[in-house]
C-alpha cells in the first residue's frame, strides 16, 4: 500500500464528497508510477499589463508567467514526495505551451510546487526554492474540491514572513470532473484586495497514472 497522498491526510472527508474520478486524482499515487495530465488551457496570465513586471521576477522561480494567451497547450506531471516534516506531499510541474512572438515556435515554461499537509490544512510552498507559500482551506461543492488561500506568506530559509491579510493576494482553486466532455476541470485565480482579479489560469485536461520511466508502456486512465 503506498503511503497516503497529502489530501487523503489531511481532507478525508471533504475527499469522501468528490466525484470518484476526482478521488482517485486526490489519492496516493503508487511507488514508480508518475500522474500525468494532458490538456489545454483556455486563458493564462492576465491583460493588465502594469502586473507583468513583478510576473517576470515571479518567472525565473517557476511560480506565474507575464503573458495574456488562450488555447494554451500543457502537461501536468505529479509525483508523491515527503515534505520538509517527512510527511507525504505531492510535487506539481506544470508545463505551458506558451506562443512565442509572431511567428515563432511556441516555448515551454514550468511551473512547480509542493503540496502537503500541515497542522490540519493543506500547504502550498510555490516556485522553485519554495520562496513563497500558501495555505488553504478546503471544502466539496458539489462534487468539486474547492480550495481557498487563507494565508500567504513569504519564505527566507526556514523563516515564513506573512503577508498582512489587508494586501494579501487571495487565490481560489477549483477542481472537477465534467462527465459531458469526460475532461478534468481546473479553474485558479489570483486576486489582490481593492483591485480584483489578476491573475488566472482555466482550462481542462486528462489524467492518467503511469509508471515513472521513460518510454514506459502500460499506462492506465484514471477511471472511478
Amino acid at each position: 500500500m503506498p503511503a497516503p497522498s497529502p489530501y487523503e491526510a489531511t481532507i478525508p472527508e471533504v475527499l469522501a464528497h468528490l466525484h470518484p474520478r476526482l478521488r482517485l486524482y486526490f489519492s496516493a499515487i503508487p511507488h514508480g508510477s508518475v500522474g500525468r495530465g494532458d490538456g489545454v488551457f483556455h486563458t493564462v496570465g492576465t491583460p493588465r499589463r502594469w502586473m507583468w513586471p513583478v510576473l517576470a521576477v515571479l518567472a525565473r522561480r517557476g511560480i506565474l508567467f507575464p503573458v495574456w494567451q488562450r488555447d494554451v497547450p500543457f502537461t501536468v506531471q505529479n509525483r508523491p514526495v515527503a515534505d520538509a516534516g517527512g510527511g507525504p506531499g505531492v510535487a506539481a510541474t506544470r508545463t505551458f505551451r506558451l506562443a512565442g512572438r509572431a511567428g515563432s515556435a511556441r516555448r515551454d515554461r514550468d511551473m512547480v510546487d509542493v503540496i502537503a499537509g500541515e497542522d490540519g490544512s493543506l500547504v502550498d510552498r510555490l516556485g522553485l526554492g519554495a520562496p513563497l507559500w500558501a495555505r488553504f482551506d478546503a471544502r466539496a461543492e458539489d462534487g468539486a474540491l474547492l480550495l481557498r488561500s487563507n494565508a500567504v506568506a513569504v519564505c527566507l530559509g526556514s523563516r515564513h514572513f506573512r503577508i498582512p491579510r489587508v494586501v494579501a493576494p487571495h487565490v481560489t482553486l477549483r477542481e472537477a470532473f465534467d462527465e459531458s466532455v469526460d475532461r478534468q476541470r481546473v479553474d485558479v485565480t489570483l486576486s489582490l484586495p481593492l483591485v480584483g482579479l489578476v491573475y488566472e489560469y482555466r482550462g481542462t485536461f486528462r489524467y492518467e497514472i503511469r509508471p515513472d520511466r521513460p518510454g514506459s508502456e502500460g499506462s492506465h486512465t484514471a477511471t472511478a
